[in-house]
């Protein structure tokens, strides 16, 4: 059988069919466990099989939904945060028909949070000596909680041996007598003990392996990742974890350091978090290698001593490869990239003022003004120039010409000086709004192309912002007669207000 959670009505030539999405009819079959797989096959009810399947909401928790209904998922052990115990996770199931029809059917999982008991990895060896006190922290980074549930350690008394206690913080502490210590010769010892977690009280048991010290060996220095060659480029962060013990144990160490083939490498680069555990982080930065280096090797050494001054060290060679700064760069560019606009903003600004000024000295010139005209004729077989007097009004009067030569009236006002044409007020008029019209288009084109970091990068750049700058020196300014005085710097705010992509970042 399978459970009915859906019923659409599809209308096909005139017919009804119920088209049903069916899923699992086992009960609670939407309660899962963490960790726990769930699979099973969509399918519908009716006569027209859809499309295809698909699922809304899913992605994000791993669900996988093919396009023939088949189903699978594993809720992530780290689903359901510890604390809350449950998590409702709400997904969407669809069949879709070649008519554009469709079903949905929203499901409700309901998913229970499942304790994983700790994990305890091999430990390192606990040295003791005779007649000695011996201490023996279990490791934190050998030691975890899948879950991250505080954890405490246990003793199983049956595999303790005599004199040795374990507290709940993980401190093992034993002073060997002359008999165990003999023993451990040729019968080393495991203590086993019991890491529990909290609330739930998962239990696991560990081993620590217990041996015989040998008298004056140097500590043991371990570095995690253990690599000896390392390739870095400037902005990289070369990171280590510093591991140190001693068979006679760590009480022993007396120090533990790193020297360096460049002083540039700084001495707290490396961190004591304990006695037996350091951290090394270090990052070249942007300006350690030159430029004609290219390639820089620094080789570093750790070492460590015992308090008789038994020495062991590790070397680490590392290369370093110039790198270039990014961050400088997108800076650079951007300075770029806002001092081009803003001068074709102010320019645009500029030519506006002055385009409103040409167009009233224009409009002042094509109008005029009575009684103001010049009389200019040019010289040839001229008969004579003489007022006409017209009847019956003898007062009123016109200049008469005889002969060949040409006679010109011109307005003050439309050549502003005498023999100077109109023509070129009309030029300027024209180029300054070509130029105008130029540098808005261009200015649009270059704010919006490069107006993302990674656009900037590219190789187009210059190519660009040169044609824009070709544009602001463009020969037309020194016809136009515009003002040489500098506009200063605007505001953001007012490069958007002329190019509208312009970006701030």
């Amino acid at each position: 059988m399978r459970l009915v959670l859906l019923l659409l009505l599809v209308i096909l030539n005139g017919e009804t069919f119920a088209q049903q999405l069916v899923f699992p009819d086992q009960p609670e079959w939407t309660h899962l466990d963490e960790g726990k797989p769930l699979s099973f096959t969509l399918t519908v009810s009716g006569n027209i099989p859809p499309v295809r399947y698909a699922l809304d909401g899913g992605n994000g928790f791993g669900m996988q939904l093919d396009s023939v209904g088949h189903f699978i998922w594993t809720p992530s052990f780290d689903l359901v945060p510890r604390l809350e115990k449950q998590k409702e996770v709400s997904v969407i199931f669809q069949a879709e028909w070649k008519d554009g029809k469709h079903v949905r059917q929203p499901v409700n999982f309901l998913v229970n949070h499942i304790n994983r008991p700790p994990v305890v990895e091999e430990l390192p060896t606990f040295y003791v000596k005779q007649n000695t006190p011996s201490k023996y922290q279990i490791p934190a980074d050998y030691v975890r909680d899948p879950d991250g549930d505080p954890l405490i350690f246990k003793p199983r008394e049956s595999q303790m041996p005599e004199g040795a206690a374990l507290t709940s913080l993980g401190q093992l502490t034993w002073t060997p007598s002359r008999n165990q210590f003999n023993s451990l010769r040729s019968n080393p010892l495991s203590i086993e003990f019991i890491v529990q977690d909290q609330p739930d009280k998962a239990e696991t048991i560990g081993k620590i392996r217990v041996a015989q010290t040998q008298l004056d060996l140097p500590p043991d220095l371990l570095l995690v990742p253990s690599d000896s060659l390392w390739n870095i480029k400037e902005n990289e962060v070369i990171y280590f974890k510093v591991y140190v013990s001693d068979p006679n144990g760590d009480d022993n160490i007396d120090q533990v350091d790193f020297i360096s083939s460049d002083s540039r490498v700084p001495k707290s680069a490396l961190k004591e978090n304990s006695k037996v555990q350091r951290e090394f982080a270090w990052s070249p930065g942007y300006y350690f290698v030159e430029e004609a280096e290219k390639k820089k090797e620094v080789l570093l050494t750790f070492f460590a001593f015992d308090k008789s001054s038994n020495r062991v060290q590790r070397k680490v060679r590392v290369t370093i490869t110039d790198t270039e700064n990014v961050a400088e760069k997108d800076k650079l560019l951007y300075q770029k990239y806002f001092n081009t606009l803003a001068a074709s903003k102010n320019l645009i600004d500029l030519l506006d003022a002055n385009n409103e000024k040409l167009d009233g000295v224009y409009r002042r010139a094509k109008k005029g003004k009575r009684n103001r005209t010049i009389l200019t004729a040019t010289l040839g077989g001229i008969t004579g120039i003489s007022p006409l007097f017209l009847a019956p009004d003898p007062s009123k009067s016109v200049s008469v010409v005889g002969g060949t030569s040409v006679l010109i009236l011109n307005s003050l006002e439309s050549g502003q000086v005498i023999g100077r044409s109109a023509a070129d007020l009309q030029n300027k008029i024209k180029a300054n709004r070509d130029l105008r019209t130029q540098l808005q288009l261009k200015g649009n084109y270059f704010a919006r192309k490069y107006s993302l970091k990674s656009g900037r990068r590219g190789p187009d750049f210059e190519t660009d912002r040169d044609e824009l700058i070709r544009l602001l020196n463009s020969d037309q300014l020194t016809t136009l007669e515009l003002s040489a005085q500098p506009q200063g710097v605007p505001l953001v705010k007012e490069i958007k207000s002329t190019f509208s992509d312009f970006s701030d970042e």
